[in-house]
C-alpha cells in the first residue's frame, strides 16, 4: 500500500528552493511601506494606499530575470491595473448591484481569455480583475481617474527601483547587465552538464534544464529596448555569446540523443565559455578535438565558431519570432482561452453577485469594502496558478494564518506609525514568500489588513477569514461544474501549439535535406569545366508551408544559411514543448473529476520531445554528410506513426506524416 499523497495535495505542500533574493527583498521594503508613509504624511492617505497596493502586486510580479525583461512583466500588469481601478470604480459609483455583476463578469470573461496568452497576459489578467473589484468595492473619496494615476505612480515607483538600483551581479561588472550576462553564461554550463550526462539517466533532465536554460536567455535579451537592435558593442558581443551557444546546443542534444558517452575534454570547451561570457574575458585555450561522430564533429566546429563569436563580438541573432496579432487572438479564442475565460468569468462573477448581495443586507455592517471575495476569487481561479484543489487549501491556511497574525501585531502596535512599519516588512517577505503560495498569502493578507486599517477600516480578520473561505467554496464548486466544450482546453492548446512548431522543425530539415540531395545531383549532372558551387537556399523553404511560423515573421535569418531559421524553428518548438509539459503538469495535479480530461497527454508529449530530438540529430547529420541515411527517415516515421496513434481520437496535435516530404 503506498503512503504517497495524491498529487493534488503533494503539489500544495511543495515549495520552491534557491538562495534568498536580497536584492528583491531590498526593493520590497522600499516599496509599499515608503508610499503608505508618504501619503499619510501628505494627508492623502486613501492614494497611499492605493499606491501602496500596486507597488505590492508588482513586488509579485518582481521574479529574477534581466532588468530589461522587467519592464514588461512589471509595466504590462500595471497598466491593465490602473485600466482596472478607474473602470471599477466609475462602474462602483454610477451602476446597481444587477448591472455591476455583469459588467465585472465580462471582465473576468476578457481577462480569463486574454490570460491565456502567456505569463505576463495572465499577470496583467489578474491585475486588471483585481483592481477592479478593489475599485468597485473599495469607497475612497478620490475619483476614478485619480485613483488608476495613483495605482500607475505606485506600480511605477517598484519598476523604478528595480531599474535603478544595482543587483549583487551587477556590483561585479557592467551595471546595464544584471541578469543577462548570467543568463547566457548558464546557457553554456547547461550544454556542459548535457554533456556530462549524455549516456546516463539523467541525459534527460539535463536535456530539459538546457532548453530552460535557453528559454530564460532569450527572455532576457528580447526584452523592450529603445532600439530594436543592440545598439552598444557589450550588447552586441552579448547577444553574439548567446546565438553562439545554439549550435552547441543542437550538438550536444545531438549526442544525448545518441547515447554514446562523451570524452570528458569534450565538456571542458563550454565551462570555459561560461566563464568567458560571466566574468567578460577572452575565452582562452579550448580543448583539442574529438572528431570521431558526426555530433562530435559538430560540437567541436561550434566551440571554434563559438570562439570567433567572442572575439569578435560583431552582435547575432536571437532567433526569436514576434507574436502577430493573429496569433495572439488564436490564443484568445481558442480552445485554451475560452475555456480558461469562462472559468474566471463565471467564478468572478458569482463571487460579485454573492459579495453584492451580503453588502445590500448589511453583513459588511456599516463598512461596504466588499472587494475582498471577488479579489480572493481571482487568485484562486487562475488555472496558471497552479491546479485549483492546492491553490483552495494554499489560500485557506496562508489567509487564516495572515489574519491571526495581524490581529495580534493590531492590539500592541501604534497607529498608524507601527501599521506602517508591518507594511514595509511584508513587502520585503514578498520575495521570499512567492516560493509557496500559502506563504504568500499570508505575508499579502497581513500586508492588505494593515494598509486598509490604515485607510480607515476597523480591524476585520475574522471577516476576511470568512470570505476567504467562502471564495474557496465558490471556487471549488464553480470550477468544478460541467462546461461547454471539451474539458481540458489549456493542456490541449499547449499540445496543439508544440505539435505545430515540431512540424514546423521537421519540415525545414526536411525540405533542407531534400534541397541538399538535388543540389548534389544537378553539379554531379553540370560538365566538369562548368561546375559551381550552389548556395544553400537556391531551394528556399516556402514559409507558407509552415504551419507554426506561416503568421510570424522569423527575425534574422540569414539569406545564405538555412540554419538560423532552423535554430528559430527549434528553438520555438522546444519552448513550446516546455510550454506544454507545465500546463500538463499542474493538470495532471488536479482533483481527480479535473485531471482525468487530460489524461493521455503526458504520453503524446514524450513523443512529441523524442520527434524533436530525432529531428535535431538528423539536422546534425546532414550538416556533416549532406544527406539523411534510410535509417533517419525510418526513425522518424516511426515516431510519427506512434504519435498518430497515441493522438487517434483526441485530435490534440494534428501531426500528418503524408504531407511531409518523407519518401526518398
Amino acid at each position: 500500500m503506498s503512503l504517497a499523497p495524491p498529487p493534488w495535495l503533494a503539489h500544495a505542500l511543495r515549495a520552491q528552493r534557491g538562495p534568498i533574493p536580497w536584492s528583491a527583498v531590498v526593493r520590497g521594503a522600499l516599496s509599499a511601506g515608503p508610499l503608505l508613509f508618504a501619503g499619510v504624511l501628505a494627508d492623502r492617505t486613501s492614494l497611499g494606499v492605493v499606491a501602496a497596493i500596486a507597488a505590492m502586486l508588482a513586488g509579485i510580479n518582481d521574479r529574477p530575470g534581466s532588468r530589461r525583461a522587467s519592464v514588461k512583466r512589471i509595466g504590462m500588469p500595471a497598466l491593465a491595473g490602473a485600466a482596472g481601478m478607474a473602470l471599477g470604480t466609475y462602474a462602483g459609483d454610477h451602476m446597481g448591484a444587477v448591472a455591476l455583476t455583469a459588467l465585472l463578469t465580462l471582465v473576468g470573461l476578457v481577462a480569463g481569455g486574454v490570460s491565456a496568452v502567456g505569463p505576463v497576459a495572465s499577470g496583467a489578467g489578474t491585475q486588471l480583475l483585481v483592481t477592479s473589484a478593489i475599485g468597485a468595492g473599495m469607497p475612497l473619496p478620490e475619483e476614478g481617474w485619480l485613483r488608476a494615476l495613483g495605482y500607475l505612480c505606485g506600480a511605477c515607483w517598484l519598476l523604478g527601483l528595480r531599474l535603478a538600483l544595482p543587483t549583487p551581479g551587477a556590483l561585479a561588472g557592467d551595471f546595464r547587465f544584471d541578469g543577462e550576462r548570467q543568463a547566457v553564461a548558464a546557457v553554456y554550463d547547461a550544454v556542459a552538464e548535457l554533456l556530462d550526462a549524455v549516456g546516463t539517466e539523467r541525459a534527460g533532465d539535463r536535456r530539459v534544464a538546457l532548453t530552460a536554460a535557453l528559454d530564460h536567455a532569450q527572455d532576457a535579451l528580447t526584452g523592450p529596448r529603445l532600439r530594436r537592435y543592440a545598439s552598444s558593442s557589450a550588447e552586441r558581443r552579448l547577444h553574439a555569446q548567446y546565438a553562439a551557444a545554439l549550435p552547441l546546443a543542437e550538438a550536444a542534444t545531438a549526442l544525448a540523443w545518441a547515447g554514446e558517452a562523451v570524452p570528458e575534454r569534450a565538456c571542458a570547451g563550454p565551462r570555459r565559455l561560461a566563464v568567458a561570457v560571466r566574468e567578460n574575458t577572452h575565452t582562452g585555450p579550448l580543448p583539442a578535438p574529438t572528431r570521431s561522430a558526426p555530433a562530435l564533429r559538430a560540437l567541436d566546429d561550434a566551440l571554434l565558431r563559438a570562439a570567433e563569436a567572442f572575439d569578435r563580438g560583431r552582435g547575432g541573432d536571437l532567433h526569436t519570432r514576434r507574436r502577430t496579432a493573429r496569433g495572439v487572438l488564436r490564443s484568445v479564442l481558442g480552445a485554451g482561452g475560452r475555456e480558461y475565460g469562462l472559468r474566471v468569468a463565471l467564478c468572478f462573477g458569482a463571487s460579485v453577485a454573492v459579495a453584492q448581495a451580503l453588502h445590500h443586507s448589511r453583513w459588511y455592517g456599516e463598512h461596504a469594502h466588499w472587494y475582498w471575495l471577488p479579489a480572493t476569487t481571482v487568485f484562486l481561479v487562475k488555472p496558471d496558478l497552479g491546479p485549483l484543489a492546492s491553490r483552495v487549501l494554499c489560500r485557506a491556511a496562508g489567509t487564516v494564518l495572515g489574519a491571526l497574525v495581524f490581529a495580534g501585531f493590531a492590539l500592541v502596535l501604534p497607529r498608524p506609525e507601527g501599521l506602517v512599519a508591518l507594511v514595509a516588512v511584508s513587502g520585503a517577505l514578498i520575495p521570499v514568500a512567492t516560493r509557496h503560495f500559502a506563504a504568500q498569502t499570508a505575508v499579502v493578507t497581513v500586508l492588505v489588513l494593515a494598509l486598509v486599517m490604515v485607510g480607515g477600516e476597523p480591524q476585520a480578520s475574522a471577516g476576511r477569514i470568512t470570505e476567504t473561505l467562502l471564495a474557496c467554496a465558490i471556487v471549488l464548486i464553480v470550477g468544478h461544474l460541467p462546461m461547454p466544450g471539451q474539458r481540458g482546453g489549456g493542456v490541449r492548446a499547449r499540445l496543439a501549439a508544440a505539435g505545430g512548431a515540431a512540424e514546423a522543425y521537421l519540415a525545414h530539415v526536411l525540405r533542407e535535406a531534400e534541397g541538399s540531395v538535388l543540389r548534389a545531383a544537378e553539379r554531379s549532372a553540370q560538365p566538369q569545366g562548368e561546375r559551381r558551387v550552389l548556395r544553400r537556399t537556391e531551394r528556399p523553404v516556402p514559409r507558407s508551408s509552415l504551419p507554426a511560423v506561416r503568421d510570424a515573421r522569423v527575425e534574422g535569418t540569414a539569406d545564405d544559411d538555412p540554419r538560423p531559421q532552423r535554430w528559430t524553428l527549434r528553438r520555438e518548438a522546444y519552448r513550446a514543448l516546455a510550454e506544454a509539459r507545465t500546463a500538463i503538469a499542474l493538470a495532471a495535479a488536479e482533483l481527480p473529476a479535473l485531471a482525468r480530461h487530460s489524461e493521455g497527454a503526458e504520453e503524446i508529449a514524450a513523443v512529441l520531445e523524442r520527434l524533436v530530438d530525432t529531428t535535431t540529430a538528423c539536422a546534425v547529420h546532414l550538416d556533416d554528410s549532406g544527406r539523411l541515411t534510410a535509417g533517419d527517415l525510418d526513425r522518424l516515421t516511426e515516431l510519427l506513426d506512434e504519435l498518430g496513434r497515441l493522438d487517434e481520437g483526441h485530435g490534440l496535435v494534428g501531426l500528418r506524416r503524408s504531407e511531409l516530404p518523407l519518401a526518398g
